[in-house]
């Protein structure tokens, strides 16, 4: 008998991501010259101000255990974040802090989800959730976005998929892998739909937040039907923002009764989030802005340059996303052509196996994100990885036949 349990030995994927990650690491290491465009992480480095708010907080003795549902100084700091850039008030116990934006989801599945509970995730989705939701015994329902409109909300079909087992339906947006934001007119929609179903809570996973471009908006459920504010959690972090992935600090907002919930599964496991981290975390939220401008002003330079770079691909297309960091590149046309090594590419796995092995280039399979005939790259790199890096994919894709 196997030592371990059946739901991880046969259920559970390991997260795509950072396997390619790892292997590109690995090829890396080998000598070869690798371009990794697959992992979701700004390259920037956090600001000096976050990182001397640490370091004060060192000094200062906040070296000990934190509360396990997150210190006072930094649930202030959330508040005021909601009531300044989202026009949205909660009080002190509706908010969470956790170690990253991933474990404030996890903990709300482990403390909601019974066995056969079910939860629906929009294709292209973040790799994690149908994973986290089946390590949590629930069950993950696929309702794909309308890909020939931009990856809009397919309202009608999310409906279709409500039954009386359905306990969330995840929102993201901006979205990974599309970078798709959800326009004020498709969630007052949905909205006006979720209000005839009152079982159904809504998890709004809203990581990329500030990355927006072209003065876009990104719009919260809860701004758009206060009603819906006990049924939704709004999960947010610092990573994405102020390039604080290593920090490992998220936050959530939701009912009184669900953080409770969530900070009894997160006292029983990983307790409180770092106290130095949360303490930089305060400096981030509270202090100047001027690096949010900044990178997303970067980002967006890159965003035009990727876009414009992969549209000269033949056999390759992708819409020019509104937000976060990455693009979605349509790779249908190329499947049945065949490699210098007579592979056929029968899907976006093996295009990405092809990419990395044939020109050293990683990028992410759109099997990965719940939606064939895609891959993901990421942005988050300097100009010169990203021109070298479609450079090499141009030439691997001339040389199928």
């Amino acid at each position: 008998m196997s030592f371990i349990s059946e739901n991880i030995k046969n259920n559970i994927k390991p997260s795509i991501t950072l396997l390619v990650d790892s292997k590109a690491r690995a090829l890396d290491a080998e000598g070869k010259d690798v371009i990794s465009l697959a992992i979701g992480e700004p390259d920037f480095d956090t600001p000096e101000n976050i990182k001397l708010a640490a370091i004060d907080a060192i000094k200062k003795g906040y070296t000990k255990y934190a509360p396990a549902g997150g210190m006072k100084e930094l649930k202030q700091a959330i508040i005021n974040k909601f009531k300044r850039d989202n026009n949205i008030t909660y009080a002190e116990n509706e908010i969470c802090v956790s170690s990253g934006a991933k474990q404030v989801i996890f903990n709300a599945l482990m403390a909601t989800l019974n066995p056969g509970d079910e939860v629906i995730i929009i294709a292209p989705f973040w790799v994690s959730y149908p994973e986290m939701i089946k390590i949590s015994n629930g069950v993950p329902v696929v309702v794909e976005n309308n890909k020939g409109k931009g990856f809009s909300l397919d309202i009608e079909n999310i409906e279709k998929s409500i039954t009386p087992k359905i306990k969330w339906l995840i929102l993201n947006s901006p979205n990974n892998p599309s970078g798709y934001v959800y326009s004020y007119d498709e969630l007052r929609r949905l909205a006006n739909m979720l209000l005839k179903y009152d079982h159904v809570h809504v998890l709004s996973d809203d990581i990329y937040e500030h990355l927006v471009y072209d003065n876009k908006k990104v719009y919260n459920l809860v701004e758009v039907e206060p009603k819906l504010k006990d049924r939704v959690l709004i999960v947010n972090g610092v990573s994405k923002t102020y390039a604080m992935t290593g920090w490992r600090i998220g936050f959530g907002a939701g009912s009184a009764e669900l953080i409770k919930a969530m900070g009894i599964v997160q006292s029983q496991s990983t307790s409180g989030a770092c106290s130095i981290s949360q303490m930089a975390a305060v400096q981030a939220l509270n202090g100047p802005q001027d690096f949010v401008l900044n990178s997303k002003n970067i980002y967006k330079k890159r965003r035009d340059m990727i876009h414009e770079e992969f549209s000269k691909i033949e056999g390759l297309k992708c819409d020019l996303p509104d937000g976060a960091f990455y693009l979605f590149v349509d790779c249908s046309r190329i499947f049945g052509k065949k490699t210098p090594k007579g592979i056929i590419i029968k899907d976006s796995n093996d295009l990405a196996n092809y990419f990395i092995e044939q020109v050293y280039v990683a990028v992410v399979a759109g099997s990965a994100f719940g939606l064939e005939g895609f891959f993901r790259v990421s942005y988050a790199t300097s100009e010169e990885n990203i021109l070298e890096g479609v450079k090499r994919i141009k030439e691997a894709c001339a040389l199928l036949v």
